[in-house]
């Protein structure tokens, strides 16, 4: 079955590209939801395909990182930092608090919450090995990112027409669109539809942004381990994941290491294939009628997560003078 996961995984990933609309994450969360639902897959096999979409997922957001550069967020100097750091912390405390509110359950708020302030669905699927460790709720995990894919596509076609109206330079529009939209494409294509200066700036934003993650994950698991029924047990989770170490290593190999773009870019397809097989795992697990009971309480949160982190990047570019 992981190999099965993996070859419908790339047949996302090439429809993907043919289609760029589609969200190769989305889509193959979609087919396994469809195959699942539909009792395509045997049940006996469904333990097998939650354990390889797990290790799967985990190998791909090492993998991913690979793409950053400390270096790089030179270009948009200390405020264009401090922005990046004021609208994730802004976009995901605020998201809970007002999830609790709206009395939205804990693990979706935590999930969207990381998702929306951070770098999408890697980024939920991140949280998700850290606030549901056991794979209970995978139904909320599935629902985030759809949330992701569905307000960040409205963000990426809304910020490049407001960028106008608001008079912002290059470097404001490009700070903008990587501060505060949820997905790496959905920035680039913002980008693209502003400038081909806010495209590069708005790429190294986002990326700043994605760096976040670790320390982000960390601090949720220290507070998790602190809490978790496990400290009763003697069987305590680490404080630092694996997944979140090597996170750490491929991020330093790739600021200090030079690497040629041909290296990238397998890295970059190894990526996107293993997480597209284990959002192919997570759909295969999700039952839509509890997805769909869960109500309109998400989507609201997903819409107000997406106007606090928009409009707290903007007030920072401006308060700051970026």
């Amino acid at each position: 079955m992981a190999a099965i996961l993996l070859i419908i995984g790339l047949g996302a990933i090439l429809l993907a590209a043919i289609v760029p609309a589609l969200s190769a994450l989305l889509l193959a969360i979609v087919i396994g939801a469809i195959a699942g639902n539909l009792r395509i897959v045997p049940a006996s096999t469904v333990s097998s395909i939650s354990w390889a979409a797990k290790k799967y997922l985990r190998l791909g957001i090492v993998l991913l990182r690979f793409k950053l550069s400390i270096v790089s967020l030179g270009t948009i100097g200390l405020r264009g930092v401090a922005v990046l750091l004021i609208t994730v912390a802004v976009t995901f405390v605020g998201t809970i608090a007002i999830g609790r509110l709206m009395h939205v359950p804990r693990v979706t708020r935590m999930l969207v919450a990381t998702g929306f302030s951070i770098c999408g669905a890697s980024a939920v699927a991140a949280m998700s090995s850290i606030v549901d460790p056991r794979g209970k709720h995978e139904e909320d995990t599935a629902q985030a990112i759809a949330l992701v894919t569905i307000f960040g596509t409205i963000a990426m076609f809304a910020l490049p027409l407001l960028t106008g109206p608001l008079g912002l330079s290059d470097l404001q529009a490009g700070v903008w669109a990587g501060a505060s939209i949820h997905e790496v494409a959905q920035v680039v294509a913002a980008g693209g539809m502003i400038s081909t200066a806010a495209l590069a700036l708005a790429t190294v934003a986002k990326l700043g942004r994605v760096v976040l993650l670790a320390p982000l994950i960390m601090l949720i698991n220290i507070i998790e381990h602190r809490t978790s029924d496990n400290q009763t047990s003697g069987k305590r989770p680490p404080l630092l994941p694996l997944f979140v170490a090597g996170f750490l290593v491929a991020v330093g190999i790739r600021t200090f290491v030079p690497l040629s773009a041909e290296v990238l870019g397998v890295l970059e397809f190894g990526a996107n294939l293993l997480l597209a097989a284990a959002m192919l795992g997570l759909g295969f697990s999700v039952d839509v009628r509890k997805l769909i009971a869960t109500g309109w309480r998400p989507l609201a949160l997903g819409a107000i997560s997406t106007i606090l982190a928009a409009a707290v990047a903007l007030a920072s570019i401006l308060l700051l003078g970026l």
